[in-house]
């Protein structure tokens, strides 16, 4: 009964941060490009930058919405589901959870209403710089949160009380600087690029034939694709070093590496785990991604097994083999296939040409790729450090909130899939709806309208 709670724990935990998780890369990348776009058009006063402007942002506040009511429900799940864990790490976890929450709601949120209603009674400049204050917000946010999840992955700066057993923050510039979250901040960065570049590039292309001010926008959104897989492949190469240095077995995992070996290969091809195992190797390539050298020793599964055994106690250490294995390989192929068609869609499309049909038939699908590649990376990281909550002090099982029941968590389980799956309906429609509307609606003139604000 113990592991059916937990796994349907798990589950609902999963459930809930991955469909938070689809808004949180949205909000970075569209509040970016807002902020971009303003302050091109204030820079050059073309009408077609103010137009983008106005649109990219009633995109962002669509997203931010949703993904404020959504990332509540994920905070409030570690006091349901998780107290044990809450309770223990609280004055650790909580600062990050607390100012995180303070910055979507009194700085983003504060920012973004002035930037909506601002049009035409803020200065100009003044304008600008809180569409720029809400950007700079959303990666604030980022950072401190994935703070939280590296305390996850490699513990630090805490301590035991003495007096209540439990741990406690003995420096929060330490939690801030793990070196878990400096490596894993950009990388969560360049990955949002690749999300909002793609739904920008597929409602550009979906809006093309109607309005050909959206050209601009397709190209952006197709750059910044492939400045963001760029910039993924780079911080994901030094993450895969660091986290093999701080939890070994999660790479091991992610080769289902058994046996430690010197230049330990790569496979590209491969039925792979659970079946009987054909592979096309790359030689060394594990090895460089690991410890950047050729010739490196990757630790294998059964020595980490046994260390582990020693170090922690009887217990398997081991996590799902088969979904650190495809989930590690499919992140990268997802990523690499959108990073690839924004570059053949730019090569297109180069000199005022236009893409082809079959090309522009399908665009308006590609944001699946790099939300599925984004999904796909947090799955392996957090399944890949089980069985711990936090590697190496706590395991998942010790987590749970005591007394809860399996018939409790799945109701709640079926309830926030059911609110969820309505979100995303009402998300997919409002934003379906934005996109038909034109970019420069014809204005009415008004007696009492409003003088244009000053640029000062």
């Amino acid at each position: 009964m113990l592991m059916d709670v937990l796994d349907l724990t798990r589950l609902q935990f999963a459930v809930v941060t991955i469909y938070h998780y689809f808004f949180v890369p949205l909000s970075i990348s569209l509040a970016a490009v807002a902020a971009g776009l303003e302050i091109a058009w204030l820079r050059t006063r073309r009408e077609r930058y103010l137009d983008l402007t106005k649109f990219v942002g009633k995109l962002l506040i669509v997203t931010f919405a949703v993904g404020v009511v959504t990332g509540l429900v994920q905070e409030f799940q570690f006091g349901m589901g998780w107290s044990a864990f809450a309770k223990f790490y609280g004055d650790v976890f909580g600062p990050t959870l607390a100012i995180e929450g303070m910055l979507a709601f009194f700085l983003e949120a504060t920012f973004l209403a002035l930037w909506y209603f601002g049009w035409d009674r803020l200065p100009r400049l003044l304008h600008a710089a809180t569409i720029v204050i809400v950007s700079l917000g959303t990666v604030l946010s980022a950072f401190i949160i994935l703070a939280a999840n590296s305390f996850m992955q490699n513990p630090i700066a805490y301590a035991l009380d003495p007096t209540t057993g439990r741990a406690r923050l003995t420096s929060f510039h330490e939690l801030l600087l793990n070196k878990v979250n400096l490596a894993a901040f950009p990388h969560t960065l360049a990955g949002a690029a690749m999300v909002g570049g793609a739904l920008l590039l597929a409602i550009a292309v979906w809006r093309l034939a109607a309005e050909p001010a959206h050209r601009t926008l397709a190209r952006l959104g197709a750059w910044l694709m492939v400045a963001g897989g760029a910039m993924t492949a780079l911080t994901g190469d030094h993450l895969g070093k660091v986290i093999t240095e701080v939890q070994p077995m999660k790479m091991a995992a992610a080769e289902a590496l058994y046996e430690t070996t010197k230049g330990a290969p790569f496979s590209i091809v491969t039925t792979g785990p659970p079946f009987p195992s054909f592979s096309l190797d790359i030689p060394w390539l594990l090895s460089i991604l690991a410890k950047g050298s050729p010739g490196a020793t990757v630790q294998g599964l059964d020595d980490l097994q046994a260390q582990y055994a020693a170090q922690y106690g009887p217990g398997s250490y081991i996590p799902m083999i088969p979904v650190a294995f495809w989930t590690f390989r499919l992140m990268i192929g997802a990523g690499m296939l959108a990073a690839a068609i924004a570059a053949y869609y730019l090569w297109r499309t180069r000199k005022n040409r236009d893409a082809p049909t079959w090309l522009t038939r399908w665009l308006p699908l590609i944001p699946v790729l790099p939300a599925a590649a984004n999904t796909l990376g947090w799955i392996f990281t957090e399944t890949a450090r089980q069985p711990w909550i936090a590697f190496g002090i706590s395991k998942v099982a010790d987590g749970i909130s005591p007394g809860l029941t399996s018939g409790e968590v799945l109701a709640s389980l079926i309830g926030f899939t059911v609110v969820y799956g309505v979100l995303a309906v009402a998300w997919f429609r409002v934003i379906r709806h934005v996109s038909r509307q034109p970019l420069h609606p014809a204005e009415t003139p008004s007696e009492d309208s409003a003088e244009p604000a000053p640029v000062y």
